[in-house]
């Protein structure tokens, strides 16, 4: 999200159809693309080309990414898409608006996120000037066609239809639109009861247009504990405990979400799903941060204020020496190590996180292919 990034108790399907084009691409020694769409936890730079408060372009934050330097992401280091890419040894996609992403660059995929959107277009209004998630589909519509320019269309339609596709939207819908003051617009119009489905029915359409733009392996993430961010607990929290009310919306968004792709896997013929209990990964460490090497979970690395959760990460907030020590970066986001380990679990996680297969095991079926 922007300055309002969830670190989402994610709730990631991967709708995987038609694993036979993957295997054949391979099999002719083509790569698999990474394209990426959503909000602050997955933007890589595209907000550092805009006019925009949700920007993560100065120190401290990149401290520890390999340059050093901020790049705009909303992190000490890697974000999740970072190491999908990592992992699989695929070069890290640019930034769409990036000037860098031509010629041979564009067969490595994009990155169209924007920290501060959602899945509806009111949300985060605040940041003005963001790549609302319509435009963002627009920009992969272009971006096929700059791709087609250079490999010839059927090559192009083929790319995609090969890649993996990253979405991670709907925690700023909560806390940058619904939650975002009291009495809010979203809330005088519905019950949060009502809400949700609402914004569900509103992510379907979203999901339609991406596998109509060619889409056929997409994760696509929930919301995470959404009251227990040190923001949240900031401004809600009076002894370290979670905001129930936050809590809530996220336990009626991540079944409801399920539910919908499920329908949608339905109608458009898609057959599998993998899905990725992030949400358990982050409560997880929320409640025994010590077990997974943390010293804390309520208080951010950089801040200022209760559980350094009040107003922005920049370089005159308080910033921890030790990083790995932290589950939370800023007041909204997962650190690199927290990172670290959910993207572990969405590779390698067993049935308690990931469901029907973790992500390894489908790499290894579509190798088998080959």
């Amino acid at each position: 999200m922007a300055a309002a990034l969830i670190p989402r108790g994610l709730f990631l399907v991967f709708v995987l159809s038609n694993l036979g084009f993957l295997a054949n691409a391979q099999s002719r020694g083509n790569r698999t693309a990474f394209f990426v769409f959503g909000d602050s936890l997955v933007d890589n730079g595209n907000n550092n080309y805009l006019a925009t408060t949700a920007r993560a372009d100065s120190a401290p934050y990149g401290i520890d990414y390999p340059s050093h330097r901020a790049t705009g992401r909303f992190s000490n280091g890697l974000n999740i898409p970072d190491l999908i890419s990592q992992h699989f040894g695929w070069e890290p996609t640019l930034p769409y608006l990036s000037p860098e992403l031509s010629e041979q660059k564009l067969l490595v995929g994009a990155n169209f996120a924007s920290a501060g959107v959602g899945v509806l277009n009111d949300t985060g209004l605040q940041f003005v000037n963001i790549i609302r998630i319509y435009q963002q589909l627009n920009f992969f519509h272009q971006y096929q066609q700059r791709l087609g320019e250079l490999i010839g269309r059927d090559e192009a339609k083929m790319l995609v239809k090969n890649s993996l596709v990253l979405m991670t939207l709907g925690g700023n819908d909560f806390v940058n639109n619904y939650y975002l003051v009291p009495y809010s617009f979203r809330s005088q119009q519905y019950a949060i009861e009502d809400y949700v489905p609402f914004v569900i029915s509103e992510y379907k359409k979203v999901l339609k247009r991406l596998y109509g733009l060619g889409a056929h392996r997409v994760l696509v993430t929930g919301t995470g504990p959404l009251g227990c961010v040190p923001a949240e607990l900031a401004m809600r929290s009076q002894n370290g405990e979670c905001s129930a009310e936050l809590m809530k919306a996220a336990a009626l968004w991540n079944p409801q979400l399920v539910a919908m792709l499920d329908q949608l896997n339905s109608e458009i013929g898609s057959k599998v799903f993998l899905g990725a209990n992030t949400n358990q990964m982050h409560m997880d460490f929320i409640t025994n941060p010590q077990q997974f090497g943390f010293k804390t979970s309520k208080v951010a690395c950089c801040g200022q204020g209760p559980y350094n959760g009040l107003g922005l990460c920049t370089g005159m907030s308080n910033l921890c020496s030790n990083r790995d020590e932290y589950v939370f970066w800023d007041p909204f986001h997962p650190s690199e190590k927290a990172n670290r380990l959910i993207v572990q679990q969405i590779l390698t996680g067993t049935n308690t996180y990931m469901y029907p297969m973790n992500l390894m095991t489908v790499m290894n079926i579509i190798d088998s292919r080959s």
